[in-house]
């Protein structure tokens, strides 16, 4: 009995031992909790790497916040959460609210962005110049066409008024929904409407989306004179991402002010990873970075 009481107390606290252990757990690169901010128009390729990196990686946890870029932005900038992925680096002013606080900032590039055109399968359109995208904008347009953007505060949105150098729509020419899914249902139901989103978007189809997927076009797209691209008019498959010549591109960035090494970290480093990019690779976007593949002939 007194050995027997012995075992069951030498038991007893093993197993304390190892829930304490257990719920002890601390972050690292590899495991913990981490709060990413999402440019919606990202969402996809995103949710790709995470799927992948916790089937390395099961000890992490991700709390993904989606939404369009001027509304997550400010939850980035007054510290609520420190990492963030979307179409553009900070700026000096936004730079400085972290280094007030001597807080280092790491940005990398992770991926290449197209925005796409996208037209009805009715419309006998199936090219347009950069220019008339820009004079659409500027209240200039001279055809029927019109453009219908994701929403009015997404990175699409912004990019294309930064090329069109404007601080409002016109009155009529261009046209805003809620999301990039509203976009690609619309322009499958109206054939003389152009949606304008992220290649992703159109290459991995949704559920909400599949059935209209058909029914739209990609576009053709010239550069402006002077300009990389204004030879000849190219769709923004991968080979024209990564070559640069399709006109209308961007960088995807994670910028990560953890402070730490912590799994924010450790994802954005992922992201730059040979596994990362080959996942990029895969989802039609264009790599930070080309990785060599070395055989060895005997």
């Amino acid at each position: 009995m007194k050995y027997s009481s012995f075992l069951l107390l030498l038991i007893f606290f093993a197993a304390c031992k190892h829930k304490t252990d257990k719920s002890s757990v601390t972050e690292s690169r590899t495991r913990g909790h981490a709060k990413i901010l999402v440019d919606e128009s990202f969402a996809n390729i995103v949710g790709d790497q995470i799927t992948v990196f916790n089937s390395d990686y099961p000890d992490a946890k991700f709390d993904i916040i989606q939404g369009n870029e001027s509304r997550i932005l400010p939850t980035f900038l007054n510290d609520s959460v420190r990492v963030i992925i979307m179409s553009r680096v900070l700026t000096p002013k936004e730079e400085r609210f972290y280094q007030q606080r001597s807080i280092p900032i790491y940005t990398q590039r992770f991926a290449i962005d197209g925005i796409a055109l996208i037209g009805n399968t009715d419309s006998p359109d199936s090219t347009i110049t950069a220019q008339e995208v820009v004079s659409i904008l500027q209240g200039k347009g001279t055809s029927n066409k019109n453009l219908v953007f994701d929403n009015p505060y997404s990175s699409t949105m912004r990019y294309f008024k930064d090329l069109a150098k404007i601080n409002t729509l016109p009155n009529k020419g261009v046209y805003t929904l809620q999301s990039n899914n509203d976009v690609i249902k619309y322009v499958a139901e109206h054939k003389d409407y152009i949606g304008v989103l992220g290649v992703n978007w159109f290459l991995e189809p949704n559920p909400k989306t599949a059935a209209f997927i058909p029914k739209v076009k990609l576009l053709a797209v010239k550069s402006e004179k002077g300009k990389k691209g204004d030879d000849a008019f190219y769709k923004p498959t991968q080979e024209n991402l990564i070559s640069g010549i399709y006109p209308f591109l961007r960088n995807v960035y994670i910028v990560n002010c953890e402070g730490k090494e912590g799994l924010g970290t450790g994802f954005a480093n992922w992201l730059a990873s040979p596994r990362g990019q080959l996942i990029v690779l895969r989802s039609g976007l264009g790599p930070h970075k080309i990785i060599s593949r070395d055989f060895n002939l005997k």
